[in-house]
């Protein structure tokens, strides 16, 4: 553990070091300051009080050392938990920003989120409430055996015969209470995640009255975390009470030898008073050890979890990075799934002209949104290349390439703030003019001039304060301001009202200006604005061209087309109730 904690420490590893040689140093003088007390009880019942004052004062002395460094060491140790919360937020916080989208399912999280905080705040505690117990539970036993056999070796040699038993009981209660810690984490991340879904699942919940339904799989996960917490606690108490039984006994054996001896007369009772003292001072380390495994042991999992999550492979970067030729797009025999058993994609061809619109067409989990995000390298393809400018985006630093690409999808994602600050993000050096030219555009302004606060208002998180059109177009007013030369779009306004569609086009007509721009077309007034049209059907390309060649090869998209046209004239009929 402590190896695991010097590595994530780094170049202020040295701290830790000096802290724990000062924690060694300091549970060698709690044990010499017990030792002292042998000889100064001896001479007290001896009534040699001269003698007995020396030792006062060098108790004394070894005590106001040892209170210097324990005060000395705290400070330390708060400072050393403070670097190492930042430095593993910060490694992780940047080693999730390059994993790819893909591995955010199937829990992960919701693992991600215990982790980062639960599990980076055990970590935290090692060094602050760790580190000075334990190792007084191993180097003040240590030195109280030591002292020991000056006084009387038959009774050091007693309490030694112990340990390999106190070992045995200490592993085998680590055994008993590490099998259960799995499951019980696990558990506790799927009840973290029910509960999450539950609290943002409500308006739907509510809506399809389905809440029963929802309470009941909450309901589930809690059950499961209180039996899995219970198992954990129950079998702990078992290797704990085991553990302290062997304590007993041990202090017991140790016990029985040091009175047999007095009765023997091998050691006069002021001696063997002194002696039990630093007996119990043997035993009362180990037994605060047994209790600090729990912790110790939580600690030593949540940072094989860390270190796990920082083995995870991210998207590998360029070691020489290339530089686009322009914005045209490419897409050559690409296949790609988002697991082995299902292909999304297999063997696309496709390109895309500078300053042109392509729109996508097809049936849901075509493959289209994938398409897009593939440009934007949210994965790499199994097989063929995407590039742009006649570069693999493989071989652009990421840097360069979300430069080039904005992505506007349905899905819109607000961070807590103020719309401005929302804004802001895509490009916080901007101008003012800029920053209100973006506003206009995406048609913003019509949106602060009703809220009393203006820019200032505060979205709510995620979003929530404001509709799904306004949402909208402030993320359109996000990629407006960072002025990204390839426009990725999963048309936006198919869910929306009216009005707000009206609005929500205008913004998007604002921002593919002079762009390259590929669309997830839904709406048929997108689509014969194309420059291009893809038309992707059982994961590949059925046809591609104008929207009047591909009406007129009365192929898939003039099926599509026509199944648009008899949707237009749908209406909804209320029957007559007699």
């Amino acid at each position: 553990m402590l190896r695991q904690i010097l590595r994530i420490l780094d170049t202020d590893a040295y701290k830790l070091r000096w802290l724990i040689f000062v924690h060694f140093f300091s549970a060698v003088l709690q044990g010499i300051a017990f030792a002292v007390l042998v000889p100064l009880l001896r001479n007290v019942f001896e009534r040699k009080y001269e003698e007995a004052w020396s030792w006062v004062f060098a108790e004394i002395a070894i005590l106001v050392i040892y209170s210097l460094l324990s005060y000395w060491a705290r400070l330390t140790g708060l400072k050393i938990s403070t670097d190492l919360v930042s430095r593993l937020w910060k490694r992780l916080g940047d080693h999730i920003s390059i994993l790819p989208l893909g591995w955010f399912s199937g829990g992960q999280v919701g693992q991600v989120a215990k982790l980062t905080s639960d599990g980076v705040l055990n970590v935290m505690g090692v060094s602050t409430n760790l580190l000075k117990p334990l190792m007084e539970a191993f180097v003040t036993p240590s030195v109280v055996i030591i002292t020991m056999a000056i006084f009387d070796w038959k009774l050091a040699l007693a309490v030694a015969a112990t340990i390999p038993f106190i070992a045995i009981a200490y592993f085998v209660a680590e055994k008993i209470t590490h099998k259960f810690d799995d499951q019980w984490y696990m558990a506790s991340v799927n009840m973290s995640n029910r509960i999450v879904e539950f609290a943002q699942a409500q308006p739907i919940l509510r809506a399809f009255n389905r809440t029963n339904n929802s309470v009941q799989h909450l309901d589930e996960a809690l059950l499961g975390s209180r039996n899995a917490t219970k198992k954990s606690l129950s079998n702990g108490s078992i290797g704990q009470i085991l553990f302290l039984v062997v304590l007993q006994a041990a202090f017991t054996v140790v016990l029985f030898v040091g009175t047999s001896s007095a009765l023997g007369a091998n050691i006069d009772a002021p001696e063997l008073i002194a002696l039990l003292i630093l007996v119990t001072r043997f035993v009362q380390p180990l037994m605060d050890a047994g209790g600090l495994g729990v912790a110790s042991r939580v600690a030593r999992n949540n940072l094989k979890r860390i270190e796990k999550l920082m083995a995870t492979p991210g998207l590998p970067e360029a070691t020489h990075p290339e530089k686009p030729k322009d914005t045209a797009i490419e897409f050559k025999n690409v296949s790609f799934g988002y697991d082995k058993k299902r292909t999304i994609l297999k063997n696309v061809s496709f390109k895309v002209v500078p300053n042109t619109m392509t729109a996508l067409v097809g049936a849901s989990g075509s493959g289209k949104t994938t398409i897009t995000r593939l440009i934007g390298r949210f994965w790499d393809v199994d097989s063929g290349t995407v590039s742009i400018g006649e570069k693999d985006v493989r071989a652009l630093s990421s840097h360069d390439l979300m430069k080039l690409v904005s992505f506007v999808f349905q899905d819109v994602y607000l961070f807590t703030g103020t719309i401005e600050e929302n804004i802001r993000m895509a490009r916080p050096d901007a101008t003012q003019d800029q920053l209100e030219y973006a506003i206009r555009a995406a048609r913003v302004d019509e949106i602060i001039e009703r809220l009393p606060n203006g820019l200032a208002t505060q979205v709510g998180e995620a979003g929530g304060s404001l509709s799904g059109g306004e949402r909208q177009r402030v993320s359109i007013a996000r990629a407006i301001l960072k002025d990204a030369p390839i426009i990725l779009l999963d048309e936006a306004t198919a869910a929306l009202d009216a009005e707000n569609e009206a609005l929500v086009q205008e913004a998007l007509s604002a921002l593919s200006a002079n762009r390259t721009l590929i669309v997830v077309a839904h709406r048929l007034q997108t689509i014969m604005a194309a420059d291009q049209i893809i038309v992707l059907d059982n994961n590949a390309i059925a046809e591609k061209g104008k929207h009047h060649e591909l009406l007129g090869s009365g192929g898939r998209y003039a099926d599509f087309w026509r199944e648009k046209e008899r949707a237009k004239g749908w209406r909804i009929k209320s029957n007559a109730v007699s």
